[in-house]
């Protein structure tokens, strides 16, 4: 079984990557599972019904999201009909919305899918250690294959909660540095592990945003309004291929692929002498 997740998806620019990479993706690769980051898909803050309909809609399976799930007020009416799209498990009990899902595959077993939000330099939310090992153990009396987003700031608190649930998930990855790490790896019990998937977007920004207001922020310390950018759209994260049997994983691939009018563009630099990258994927990390 192959699973394609898909980092933080910042605004128009993330959506259009996800609407024109995704299902060529799907058949390159021949994956069963999407699942994508969407907290970031309105506008650079939060997600709206209307924006997960179109990620769904371009072939997305599952839509996690983190801190900024509450950022556009309409989502309060769009999520407690709509188990497809996850807001961190770890909220307090009575919280709307669902931070799991167990998704039937039309070609592949059954795929458990978790939410977590960390609490290093971020907002107090429930243990999301203690959260995931009962939420784990619930799904794994119905599937093996189980896929955890951490969002999470703190590298140590992600690869901490990795090694805690190794050999109990398929795979953890990382979301909300809007960075690509290149630690993908395979645990000792099987789980697949980057620490964060990246965004996609615009990549000439600072973290999605245009530069200009974000750079005079830090010089001046002024308010500015940080649009979302707009050049070099790529998709960012990371090709998980599982043993269906076991549900341990058996590769990791890193994944930076470009819309194709960047292809065009950079093959353009290239051709006037100036280095364009089309395409990044790691070495395949195997156990």
């Amino acid at each position: 079984m192959r699973v394609l997740f898909i980092g933080d998806v910042v605004g128009e620019p993330g959506r259009r990557a996800i609407k024109q990479l995704v299902p060529r993706l799907r058949q390159q690769h021949e994956v069963h599972l999407v699942v994508a980051n969407g907290e970031n898909a309105a506008g650079g803050a939060g997600i709206t019904g209307d924006t997960a309909a179109e990620m769904f809609g371009a072939g997305v399976d599952v839509i996690t999201t983190g801190d900024h799930i509450w950022d556009q007020k309409e989502i309060v009416q769009y999520l407690p009909d709509n188990p497809r799209l996850l807001r961190p498990l770890n909220y307090p009990p009575g919280a709307i919305g669902h931070g799991s899902i167990l998704i039937p595959l039309p070609d592949a077993p059954a795929a458990g899918v978790v939410n977590l939000q960390g609490r290093v330099f971020m907002a107090s939310l429930e243990c999301p250690f203690a959260c995931a090992q009962a939420e784990i153990k619930r799904l794994r009396e119905k599937t093996r294959i189980l896929l955890v987003d951490f969002h999470a700031e703190a590298t140590s608190e992600k690869i901490a909660l990795a090694r805690f649930l190794d050999g109990q998930v398929s795979a953890v990855i990382g979301t909300h540095t809007h960075v690509q790490t290149a630690d993908e790896q395979i645990f000792p019990g099987g789980t697949a592990f980057l620490c964060d998937a990246g965004f996609t977007g615009a990549q000439e920004s600072v973290l999605g945003r245009e530069i200009e207001p974000v750079i005079q922020r830090f010089v001046t310390q002024l308010p500015q309004r940080f649009k979302v950018a707009k050049g070099n759209v790529r998709l960012n994260g990371a090709l998980i291929d599982i043993d269906d049997q076991t549900g341990r994983a058996r590769s990791i691939l890193r994944l930076s692929a470009p819309l194709p009018i960047e292809v065009e563009r950079n093959q353009q630099q290239n051709r006037n002498g100036t280095l364009g990258n089309c395409f990044r994927a790691s070495p395949r990390a195997k156990c």
